[in-house]
């Protein structure tokens, strides 16, 4: 039996997780608040097997429909996104150059992301809001100079994201994404976490986005640029990688800002991530008040 998925949820005003069964959801924030106040110090304290196989063992506090999805990691103290990382990614730009020596990356705020079924914001000052479907890597154990050996054995969990992007306000200016990346509620990160037990869960896992049941993006990550192991060793040069760590593995071809003409989300579009083992991240789309 595979064990329960944890999640991050609010249920009358209150922030708590719990493990996600078919028939709803199991509290064990009241079962193991005092010792793991969220998800972050249960991944710190390598605890997040031990928290799902006890979810097995309860009925489900709360149904499914009552609760609001939250991103699993409360304020994590990093949330990583690489660029252009699957092979027809590259090729999409259109520039004649060969896959790129070391990868693209940029940062990312938590406010910038929503749960899943909550909708993704259009803001006000653009109507280019694009979607992303991605595969996350969640740390579980610190690290620095990560060996690519070892580099595996830092993941706690994976996940998936909607790493949504304002296209025009990506290019406003020179060398940064910054701002395009960065809007309030545009992405989302989610449903859960599923524990990481081993490198064949992961290593080619197949990747769909669909926009109104429309399938846009289909890859596997297999076909990586830069694979899981790869990334850790090098985000581990620069940076202390600690648990929470959120790393955004990068988006297949097929997104709406490449089509002719482009295909931007509007209010009502229904967006789809599904990935192998994990689940389905779902989002609507609705604009900025």
């Amino acid at each position: 039996m595979a064990l329960p998925r944890l999640a991050t949820f609010t249920v009358s005003g209150a922030q708590k997780y719990g493990a996600v069964t078919d028939f709803g959801i199991v509290d064990l924030t009241a079962r193991f608040g005092k010792e793991f106040p969220t998800l972050r110090e249960a991944i710190a304290a390598g605890a997040l097997i031990k928290l799902a196989e006890e979810g097995a063992r309860y009925q489900p506090d709360h149904a499914l429909d009552a609760i609001s999805w939250q991103p699993p990691i409360p304020s994590p103290e990093k949330i990583i996104c690489i660029g252009v990382n699957y092979p027809d990614r590259n090729a999409e730009y259109k520039d004649g150059q060969d896959a790129p020596k070391y990868p693209s990356m940029f940062m990312r705020t938590p406010r910038s992301f929503v749960g899943h079924n909550a909708p993704l914001i259009r803001p006000r000052v653009s109507s280019q809001l694009d979607y992303e479907g991605e595969l996350v890597l969640v740390i579980g154990k610190a690290g620095r100079h990560i060996r690519e050996a070892d580099a595996l054995d830092h993941i706690a969990a994976v996940t998936l994201c909607n790493e949504g992007t304002i296209r025009d306000w990506v290019r406003h200016a020179k060398f940064n994404v910054t701002q395009g990346k960065n809007f309030d509620s545009t992405g989302s990160l989610g449903p859960w976490l599923v524990p990481y037990t081993n490198e064949s869960q992961i290593a080619d896992i197949r990747l769909t986005t669909r926009v109104n049941g429309e399938t846009r993006q289909d890859d596997r990550t297999g076909r990586l640029i830069f694979g899981f192991r790869y990334l850790i060793n090098y985000l581990s040069t620069f940076t202390t990688l600690v648990p929470g760590d959120v790393i955004v593995t990068g988006t297949p071809t097929g997104a709406g800002a490449r089509f002719d003409p482009p295909r931007y989300l509007k209010p009502g579009d229904v967006i789809e991530v599904e990935a192998d083992g994990i689940g389905v991240l779902k989002n609507g789309v609705a604009d900025e008040a």
